[in-house]
């Protein structure tokens, strides 16, 4: 009896990490394949965005997250965080950050 147990825990054993190894193997064969068609268009060499910021201010930092670009801003007037969406080019939101005075 234990003969058998010890045989077909590793067939299960086997199969188990066959199975792991498939997954991988069919999710990286579908990498890019679930975007949307105008992510695409993003990636088209000569397309440009231009991006306003207020005069004088100075990027400190930036942020990139699948097609969205988070650029710190930091200028006499404060600093802000502009959100970009790269497919578009558009600027989603601002966030002006307020120091906050007691």
């Amino acid at each position: 009896m234990l003969k058998i147990a010890v045989i077909v825990m590793g067939i299960l054993l086997v199969g188990g990490f066959a199975f792991v190894i498939a997954v991988i193997a069919y999710q990286a064969s579908n990498l890019g394949h679930d975007r949307p068609a105008a992510t695409a268009t993003a990636t088209v060499p000569g397309v440009e965005t231009a991006l306003t910021i207020p005069e004088g201010a100075t990027v400190t930092s930036m942020a990139l997250d699948g097609d969205r670009l988070a650029l710190h801003l930091k200028s006499n007037a404060g600093t802000e965080i502009a959100v970009i969406d790269l497919t578009t080019g558009k600027v989603i939101s601002r966030i002006r950050l307020n120091a906050n005075k007691p």
